[in-house]
């Protein structure tokens, strides 16, 4: 047995009759309605208490969270820049780690989570990312997952699907929008041989708190993608925002897995998925494509899915 596996082979899991009370990430905040990306990092942050140490990297969470004078966190947080928030977090690590080890304090089961939007985690940050999961540094790392650095603009980042207009990405007579696929952060995390990789959507909350809870249970790197919808960037209403997140796993468009001690595990196995189209239709960023063009992702998106079930020992 693993060192994940090992260390989660007792856990019972929250269900939505014993959700947590604490909020660690309270109400008062600036994000915009309907933003999934507070949404996914409230449910979080429930699932981890009070006893955590949160680096954010710059950006929408970072905003919306802390304008000087007022905080909505109630537990200790620092604000970092997009290169460098995985190198916080290992340094914070580690000094926790020596300061136990000398006998300063003792507090040796505190959780260290470091996040970042996809344009600091897949772009500007992935350099100290990789070099924190490959030292094995004992953190939670969540990359919330708008597709496009929204904080500054909605221009593109490598996160940015196929497609989507974006203000650098944009629709005209020589351009589709986007003109490169997805990048796929949580296999670049597999191939680290971290000990749990995860997705997760906030559409989902027993599933992604169950994962965020898992991922601090495990000794060394954990990373978590979080499919976090961006009504503002994405051009759909913000009562939409939850609909849209819950069309991409039914659509197959962003599935939810495990990948524990290197062994994929499928969480959600869409059975009767709905077509691609369906979800596109719900943003106008993608409003522009042709019959052609969607199905083109169509048929990306299947092939994808079923390497993933290939992964997982699932049958089609």
């Amino acid at each position: 047995m693993g060192i994940a596996a090992e260390a989660i082979k007792d856990f019972k899991g929250f269900n939505l009759k014993n959700m947590p009370e604490v909020e660690p990430l309270s109400p008062g905040h600036r994000a915009c309605q309907g933003c999934g990306e507070i949404l996914a990092l409230r449910q979080a942050m429930k699932a981890l208490g009070n006893n955590v140490i949160v680096c954010s990297s710059t950006g929408c969470m970072e905003i919306v969270t802390s304008p000087f004078p007022q905080t909505a966190w109630n537990v200790p947080w620092i604000h970092v820049a997009f290169e460098n928030t995985s190198a916080v977090v290992a340094g914070v690590e580690a000094a926790y780690k020596a300061m136990n080890r000398k006998g300063i304090i003792n507090q040796p089961d505190v959780t260290f989570l470091a996040y970042g939007g996809d344009g600091s985690t897949a772009d500007i940050g992935i350099q100290a990312l990789s070099g924190a999961m490959e030292r094995g540094h004992n953190f939670i790392y969540i990359c919330l997952d708008n597709e496009a650095y929204m904080n500054t603009g909605i221009q593109r980042s490598s996160s940015t699907p196929w497609g989507a207009a974006t203000t650098t990405s944009p629709v005209g007579k020589k351009s589709k929008g986007q003109s490169t696929w997805k990048k796929d952060m949580p296999g670049i995390a597999v191939a680290h041989n971290i000990p749990y990789v995860a997705t997760a959507s906030p559409a989902f909350p027993v599933d992604l708190m169950n994962k965020v809870k898992k991922a601090s249970m495990i000794p060394g790197p954990a990373y978590l993608h979080f499919y976090s919808p961006c009504p503002t960037g994405w051009r759909c209403g913000g009562e939409e925002s939850v609909a849209v997140a819950r069309m991409a796993v039914q659509s197959k468009v962003f599935p939810l897995y495990e990948v524990i001690d290197g062994q994929y595990v499928l969480s959600r196995k869409v059975a009767k998925p709905k077509p691609v189209a369906d979800y596109l239709k719900m943003q106008r960023r993608f409003r522009h494509l042709t019959e052609t063009d969607i199905q083109m992702i169509q048929e990306r998106i299947d092939a994808d899915y079923a390497e993933l079930l290939k992964k997982c020992g699932v049958e089609a």
